[in-house]
């Protein structure tokens, strides 16, 4: 595990903590001062922090038992104990819901006049300014380490700034004469809460269940593999949310005469990129495919421009021209004839026009002459066959040095 995750769990870890401190603190207050005051909407309330104690208990085992790095047993880490904490603390929210629920349909069928309103108040409007509080908090340190278990009690805190709320106003109707409001008050909390545990238990086994949750992001590894140099293709890219990272695994097609090293220079190069735009990416597994080319990009030093009829020159560096040609095994599909970069320079045209001919993505040179050592280096380095013209007609020498790369 890198620094930057540990300290962005220990991180988490630590909003965890302090917020079960004053869930404590304010469930400990709500319920004394509920059962003081006779208030059924105070003490549902109360029952309500007392949740959000286990879920930030939960979030915070499962912060911590994320940073512990993958092992034999864990090879993937235990980066998953997270989100199996997002799903307790979203099982702990719907059966607290339902317990809110009676509890509420009991205050409706007899309510009951509440003592100390004052008090009951004052502790219901505490209520809603420090689970706003807990609120913004625990949000903008999950949004900042990617933890969906903290993201998620953050909203959880937020939604207790509403049921907090509406639970102020079914006390001030009791205190107004009319206590069966803080009945009502009770049950659309209760409401409330189970839709959220429903909401966010949902992701979580989705999460569980190794469900791609991001097109986005298989969209976005796909645009930056086709996108590079050497790379023909790319299919069955898969990703999976683990905690607040992501895991990635994808299949590159390259060129079948690619040697071990290019292959494993171009997979590198890619993941490098792919880490660079991702930044919760955890694990990346890029498998090369070797596949069959349908085409080949053939180029011919030319020295006499005539279309397919132009004469091969017999000089690398000093051609004027080269034809460069995409073909198939049966048909010239296209051509152009461009200038020689190299034929206006007075020394090293050979290593010039190698680059040149790099540039243009070429396969194949038709060439009957000799190349000098450091141009010929730097054609081999690229994996550019040199093929000699076996027949004097262009086109015919084109076809069958397609038709005998393909076949290889």
């Amino acid at each position: 595990m890198s620094n930057n995750k540990q300290i962005d769990l220990k991180k988490g870890e630590k909003a965890a903590k302090y917020s079960t401190y004053a869930n404590l603190a304010l469930a400990l207050m709500k319920l004394v001062v509920g059962l003081l005051s006779g208030s059924i909407a105070l003490l549902a309330d109360a029952i309500h922090s007392f949740s959000d104690i286990f879920a930030s208990v939960a979030v915070y085992i499962g912060l911590k038992l994320s940073q512990k790095g993958p092992d034999e047993k864990f090879q993937y880490g235990y980066y998953k104990f997270e989100t199996l904490a997002s799903l307790i603390i979203s099982i702990i929210i719907i059966v607290t819901g339902f317990e809110i629920i009676i509890e509420s349909v009991n205050g409706i069928i007899s309510p009951q006049q509440m003592t100390i309103p004052s008090l009951v108040i004052a502790v219901s409007l505490i209520s809603i300014l420090v689970s706003y509080l807990l609120s913004r908090y625990k949000e903008k340190v999950g949004t900042e380490i990617n933890s969906p278990a903290l993201i998620n009690d953050g909203k959880h805190s937020f939604v207790d700034v509403f049921s907090s709320l509406i639970v102020f106003l079914g006390i001030l109707f009791s205190y107004l004469g009319y206590p069966i409001f803080q009945g009502f008050a009770g049950f659309v909390v209760a409401l409330l809460i189970i839709y959220i545990g429903f909401k966010y238990g949902k992701q979580a086994v989705l999460i569980l269940l190794d469900a791609n949750l991001d097109p986005k992001t298989v969209q976005t590894i796909k645009s930056i593999a086709l996108s590079q140099e050497g790379i023909l293709g790319v299919h069955d890219i898969k990703i999976r949310s683990s905690g607040p990272y992501v895991l990635a695994e994808l299949h590159i097609e390259t060129e079948k005469r690619l040697t071990i090293e290019k292959a494993d220079l171009i997979s590198k190069k890619l993941e490098k990129l792919i880490r660079k735009e991702l930044k919760d990416l955890d694990s990346l597994l890029i498998k090369v495919d070797p596949c069959e080319k349908t085409t080949v990009k053939i180029a011919v030093p030319i020295d006499q421009v005539n279309g397919l009829n132009s004469r091969i020159s017999k000089h690398f560096g000093k051609a004027p021209y080269y034809l460069i040609a995409d073909v198939d095994k049966d048909n010239i599909r296209s051509y152009a004839l461009k200038g020689n970069p190299a034929d206006t320079n007075e020394q090293k045209k050979g290593i010039k026009t190698a680059q040149f001919l790099i540039n243009e993505n070429v396969d194949i040179l038709l060439f009957n002459g000799n190349i000098n050592e450091g141009p010929s280096y730097a054609l081999q380095a690229e994996m550019i066959s040199v093929i000699k013209p076996n027949v004097e007609n262009l086109g015919d020498s084109l076809l069958n040095a397609a038709h005998n790369d393909l076949n290889i």
